[in-house]
């Protein structure tokens, strides 16, 4: 039968029209709802208790005078569905056009008539997230030859809701819509608080590991059997711009235009009036639901703004973290985690940060800071949680210090426990290094420089004090630990022993973490490989992650699985090659040589260097004065802008202990053409490898060569007639730090060496680097 539509009113042809399709009628009411309550003309709350009221209202009209027994649940049912779909065509003809009912009876309708063109019949970008949701479902349950016939359409559907709810990156949308399909991407839709973007960390992890739970044929391994991330929620960016709005914080916003001394005076008052600030109602709602659902077990809340992890910038550990034990009551653990938000959105405007978006052009985007909550992966061993290994890995190595190492092979630095060590330079302590060409190569051959170069801190939560806590090693460790035989070996004074399985009784102190047995374990070394290459493969240039490793007990092996916490595509800098080292250079025109750890590369004409006295540093006896000489770094990297010059200094720049190094940070160097890191015979500040760390990525993205340089080693040589009594040009740029003129020397290299330029030759290869003085022509070239 044929209705002629425009003669009758809207809600009968709603109605006659889906009397034609009995069974698909529920389904195509499902999508008129779903538009109703996306444009907002009604709540699915509203709508519902709206619905019940109408249903009992029915029940009296038909002369039910007690309805709990005279009709049976299955009839109440029975009410309450054919007054849902009552109600529906009523809203639905009162308040949308009849062509986007068409619409949907289309879009329905479309699986199931295989000959008949699928068309798109609505605006993806401006239709409701339910809608694309809904429609992409169908799509993906067709068979695969009518699929392939939808998958452009289904291709813009994943872009849409990729661009609205995940990253605007154009690189990162590229690769996603090959990689999401709609249930990923759902599954990201309701872990999701707020309305917002989930920001680049979030966003990273995500893709990554979709990426890997592919296969591919170039795979070693079943590397999806391998892979894991923990359970995640996503703190939309919106509901960071609604906490400014409801503290009134959007006036701090324009901090990033303030000269940097006016950054540094007035975080403090910033950062406490974030702290004080309050969170609307819904939100913490939402959060407590959260909380009930992970129960007591740790979390971490990380930041996940949309510039973290991007194509090109990566802002390692610009914006910050914190763990929340989550061990109080639920209001306690309610109150850590609304204050460990508070201090990530706090992060937002932190010096550090501020400087770093200068440097690389981003000062002018709007950052919005999105929240990324994880539950922390480990297990409990005694009264702590940790994993049993944690780290970080690259697709590429920058740290060679053997000729047979492949740089495509990539690298770890391994921690046993939480992996803010594996991340950070820290005082006094060392990751485990692995080049995994050869894994069992180590930049240490004796057994006292292994034990030296060992870690002897560990990160934990303390589930009894309910905080995160650094301890000694040996407070920790036992030889009943699991898997504690592939972890550490035993000192037994002049050589290290093996542990080939748990030996009990073992003294603490005894064992040394040099993850040995783990590192001939060929499964964790070709498992670390596979994962590094594939995504290095999919994003199409190197990457790093972070991880926690899960060693699962097997017969004869154990079994591994990684847990994915962070991926970032790295900065697409390569070094300069170098074909040989200059040849004749006369003694006297020679600054230094370094003979370890050396970077390939070349940096020419250098105009400045910048020296702060090892020895002098180290007589300094207080902190103020330390902490000021990085300041006057700071200052200097300013004033030389526009004129190559590199940094020669003690032990670890950028250490978190003042005492083994300048207290720098990228805002005090970015202007800087390489830092050399000098540690004399005995000196306790010994330059610790920083490849890997946040720092460490400072330093590549602003194409910065770190070189640590060992004067007393054989074939090292330190030029100190040139460092100690060359004219000290200091108050030339910094008049008023000149009391700190014995500390840090400013050398003008065209004024000591009569006209002629540094130039420091690297070359990885030979393990060897020359920093000479040359003479070049006058062709205006720049120096990098």
């Amino acid at each position: 039968m044929r209705y002629d539509i425009q003669a009758m009113p809207k809600v009968l042809a709603v109605y006659l029209r889906l009397s034609e399709y009995p069974i698909l009628a529920r389904r195509i009411r499902e999508r008129m709802r779903q538009e109703l309550f996306a444009r907002g003309i009604i709540s699915r709350e509203q709508f519902e208790a709206e619905v019940r009221a109408k249903a009992i209202h029915t029940q009296k009209e038909e002369g039910l005078s007690n309805p709990l027994v005279q009709e049976s649940a299955e009839e109440w049912e029975e009410r309450v569905r054919i007054i849902r779909d009552h109600l529906t065509d009523f809203y639905f003809a009162l308040n949308l056009p009849y062509t986007l009912f068409e619409e949907i009876v289309r879009s329905v309708l479309s699986p199931r008539r295989p000959g008949e063109e699928i068309i798109l019949t609505f605006n993806p970008e401006l239709a409701p997230w339910d809608i694309l949701f809904a429609q992409a479902e169908e799509y993906e349950k067709l068979p695969p030859e009518k699929k392939a016939k939808i998958h452009h359409h289904l291709q813009e559907i994943i872009v849409v809701l990729t661009r609205g709810m995940i990253s605007d990156q154009l690189d990162f949308i590229a690769l996603a819509r090959t990689h999401f399909n709609i249930f990923d991407l759902k599954r990201i839709y309701q872990s999701r608080i707020g309305r917002g973007k989930i920001g680049g960390k979030a966003a990273g992890i995500m893709l990554a590991y979709k990426i890997l739970r592919e296969d591919d044929p170039e795979d070693p391994l079943p590397i999806s059997q391998h892979v894991a991330v923990p359970e995640s929620y996503f703190l939309g960016a919106d509901v960071f711009y609604d906490f400014l709005a409801y503290n009134e914080l959007f006036p701090y916003f324009n901090q990033k235009y303030r000269t940097r001394e006016e950054i540094e005076a007035s975080y403090p008052r910033i950062y406490h009036n974030f702290i004080q600030g309050h969170f609307p109602e819904d939100v913490v709602e939402r959060l407590e639901a959260l909380l009930e659902r992970v129960g007591n077990r740790p979390l971490i809340v990380r930041s996940s703004s949309l510039l973290e992890d991007n194509f090109g910038y990566s802002f390692a550990g610009k914006y910050d973290s914190f763990f929340c034990p989550n061990q109080g009551t639920p209001e306690e653990n309610l109150r850590a985690l609304l204050n460990a938000i508070r201090r990530v959105y706090a992060s937002t405007l932190k010096p550090d940060a501020l400087f770093y978006r200068r440097q690389v052009g981003l000062v002018d985007y709007d950052e919005r800071m999105a929240v990324l909550i994880q539950r922390v992966e480990g297990f409990q061993y005694g009264r702590y949680f940790f994993p049993a290994v944690a780290g970080v890995g690259f697709s590429r190595n920058p740290f060679r210090w053997n000729r047979r190492i492949r740089r495509e092979d990539g690298f770890l630095r391994l921690v046993w426990g939480l992996g803010t060590r594996a991340v950070d330079r820290v005082a006094n302590d060392y990751p485990r290094i692995v080049a995994l060409s050869h894994p069992q190569l180590r930049p240490e051959m004796t057994a006292a420089k292994i034990k030296k170069y060992s870690q002897h801190f560990v990160d934990v939560i303390d589930l009894e004090e309910n905080r995160f806590k650094t301890l000694p090693v040996a407070e920790v460790i036992s030889s009943d630990y699991p898997g504690i035989e592939l972890l550490a070996s035993v000192d037994e004074g002049d050589y290290l022993r093996p542990l080939h399985f748990r030996e009990p009784n073992l003294p603490p102190r005894s064992l040394v973490l040099t993850f040995d047995r783990l590192l001939r374990e060929k499964s964790f070394t070709t498992l670390m490989r596979a994962i590094l290459k594939k995504l290095e493969r999919a994003y199409g240039r190197p990457v790093d992650i972070e991880f926690a490793l899960e060693i699962v007990p097997d017969y004869p092996h154990p079994r591994f699985v990684v847990h994915l916490l962070q991926c970032r595509p790295l900065s697409s800098w390569e070094p300069q090659r170098v074909y040989q080292l200059p040849q004749h250079v006369s003694e006297r025109d020679i600054v230094f040589v370094a003979t370890r750890l050396v970077p390939e590369g070349v940096v020419s004409r250098v105009e400045y260097v910048v020296y702060v006295d090892p020895h002098k540093y180290d007589a300094i006896p207080d902190h103020a004065t330390k902490y000021a000489i990085g300041r006057v770094i700071g200052r200097l990297n300013k004033k030389l802008e526009g004129h190559p010059y590199i940094l020669i200094g003690p032990g670890r720049w950028g250490s978190s202990n003042i005492d083994l190094g300048v207290k720098v940070t990228y805002a005090d160097i970015y202007n800087a053409s390489m830092l050399v890191e000098v540690a004399f015979a005995g000196a306790e500040g010994t330059p610790e490898v920083s490849y890997g760390t946040h720092f460490f990525q400072d330093l590549i993205e602003a194409n910065i060569y770190p070189l640590p340089l060992y004067p007393d080693e054989d074939g090292a040589v330190f030029n100190r007639t040139f460092f100690e009594t060359s004219p000290n040009v200091l108050t030339r740029f910094l008049p008023e730090d000149a009391r700190y003129a014995d500390y840090v020397r400013v050398i003008d290299v065209r004024e000591v060496a009569g006209g002629r330029l540094l130039e420091v030759v690297m070359s990885a290869d030979e393990e060897r680097a020359v920093a000479y003085l040359r003479r070049y022509p006058d062709d205006g070239r720049d120096g990098r």
